[in-house]
């Protein structure tokens, strides 16, 4: 997946969609394009607003708000890759040991074939076309 099929997905199909997954690339050009744009952000907020705003500026602030329902999602989604529950989410609320097990988790290579979050993004193994009960298959541990 390419940086614009990405984007797009992440910002106009599934904006505030947890349903599915996400595979790899879509998850981190996202996070690419978030951390480009935040960076160039904060210093243009710092040029223009640093002796009024103080320490944030009102141009990053906008574009979190944007773009942290976004976040949540593809992050939920990219979880259901790996057959993990988006609730795993909550471990950001750890400081550091939760950050490094979610990117850790956002490395790892999604479950091939369906499970009980939908279909494999990339194809995976099994006729796409076919049925699959997608409850019969067990959760990751």
């Amino acid at each position: 997946m390419d940086w614009k099929t990405a984007l797009h997905i992440c910002l106009r199909e599934k904006y505030a969609d947890v349903n599915g997954r996400a595979p790899r690339s879509e998850f981190w050009w996202f996070v690419l394009f978030i951390f480009v744009v935040s960076i160039v952000l904060s210093v243009i907020d710092t040029l223009l607003f640093a002796p009024v705003a103080g320490t944030s500026g009102p141009l990053s602030l906008i574009f979190t708000l944007i773009t942290i329902v976004p976040a949540v999602t593809v992050t939920a989604r990219r979880l259901h890759d790996l057959n993990r529950s988006g609730w795993w989410q909550l471990l950001l609320l750890i400081p550091l040991v939760g950050f490094i097990i979610i990117v850790w988790w956002a490395c790892l290579k999604g479950t091939e074939g369906p499970n009980r979050y939908g279909r494999d993004p990339l194809g995976g193994i099994g006729d796409p076309d076919a049925e699959t009960p997608l409850h019969d298959v067990p959760p990751a541990v």
